[in-house]
């Protein structure tokens, strides 16, 4: 399956049904009068989030959505039926941005998240609406409401607790592969991450979710290479791993290329907890190994990790010095129980002696 994390599409809301105008006519009742009934509602456009979707490549075939019209009313006092609703299924981190992409319309981070987007017309009234008690025979109707329509952007940005950054060929992928069940493309040239990757990550009992994207290159901002596009993929990340090759020139320098980047960028990234390591130390040389950590460790105000993929050496420190900052933004962000759930959960929890 493609990966596409971006489509534009045109949904419309189904219009209201036209009132009916119309006169009960039955043998021996000599006074029928009006009997028109109302116009059906038109359906409305409705944004599901759905589990099992991990990318927006539907609407790269199909842009047009529309809701049906509503149906007319009819004689006998009949109303018309409702419109049938549309139901646009997105997977879970996907945005809903105007035309233009820059106001933010909705948010779905939640599989069974719903909302209704867009309404559709009310339905007319028929000639039965208007009777009184001096217009006994009104002859006319309301015609439906129309729809309401709209060209929307559909942005997906991954949702996953931590996210990887560096140049490229820093090992990213490699390390999704050797810590996940994810497969991603690896090979000894850069670029060959050519979209986001998702994989679990299990450690001590617990796991977390782990997002690659492709690698940032000096100029990223202004669409060098493949761009910054793909760092919304890291925006909803609670930590960012920042591997740096242990076999460049210079890891200072790699380390500021990619943080210029991502201040450029915005979105908050350049203020997300980071964790700094050192890939690809099973092949450096150990003197270079050695001047590449006082290199790094200057630019970054922080001693760097060790880290080696392929050998799988300082792995495991790594995925834990993740977990523990995952779970102390999970800490955060998870509520804790007011004095009045206390005191109702003891007055209605089973008294035991």
């Amino acid at each position: 399956m493609k990966f596409l994390d971006q489509a534009k599409i045109y949904v419309k809301a189904g219009d209201g049904g036209n009132g009916c105008v119309s006169f009960r006519r039955e043998k021996f009742i000599e006074y029928g009068g009006p009997d028109g009934g109302d116009g059906g509602r038109g359906g409305d456009v409705i944004i599901e989030c759905a589990e099992g979707l991990n990318t927006l490549i539907d609407y790269r075939y199909q842009q047009h959505f529309k809701a049906k019209n509503g149906q007319g009313g009819m004689g006998r006092q009949r109303a018309g039926a409702k419109g049938a609703d549309v139901v646009i299924k997105v997977p879970a981190g996907t945005q809903i941005l105007d035309e233009d992409g820059e106001m933010l319309l909705a948010d779905f981070t939640a599989p069974g998240q719903r909302e209704v987007f867009l309404r559709g017309g009310n339905g007319g009234f028929g000639n039965l609406h208007f009777t009184t008690s001096t217009n006994r025979a009104p002859r006319h109707a309301n015609p439906g409401l129309p729809g309401l329509e709209k060209t929307i952007i559909l942005r997906l940005k991954l949702i996953a607790d931590a996210g990887l950054v560096g140049l490229p060929n820093a090992g990213k992928s490699t390390f999704l592969a050797t810590v996940t069940a994810a497969k991603p493309k690896i090979a000894d040239y850069p670029f060959t991450t050519l979209h986001p990757g998702l994989g679990v990550v299990r450690i001590d009992a617990r796991e977390f979710v782990l997002a690659d994207i492709p690698g940032l290159i000096e100029g990223a901002h202004d669409g060098v290479g493949l761009g910054d596009r793909f760092l919304g993929h890291v925006e909803r990340c609670r930590v960012l791993l920042h591997l740096v090759d242990a076999t460049g020139e210079h890891a200072g320098k790699d380390y500021k290329i990619v943080r210029a980047e991502l201040e450029a960028y915005g979105g908050g990234l350049i203020e997300k907890p980071e964790i700094v390591a050192l890939s690809k130390c099973e092949i450096a040389d150990p003197e270079h190994l050695k001047k590449q950590k006082q290199r790094l460790k200057r630019a970054c105000g922080q001693t760097p990790m060790i880290l080696s993929s392929a050998a799988r050496q300082g792995v495991d420190d790594v995925l834990r010095a993740l977990m523990v900052v995952i779970e102390r933004a999970r800490a955060e962000e998870t509520p804790a129980p007011t004095r009045e759930a206390a005191v109702e959960s003891d007055e209605t929890s089973e008294w035991r002696p």
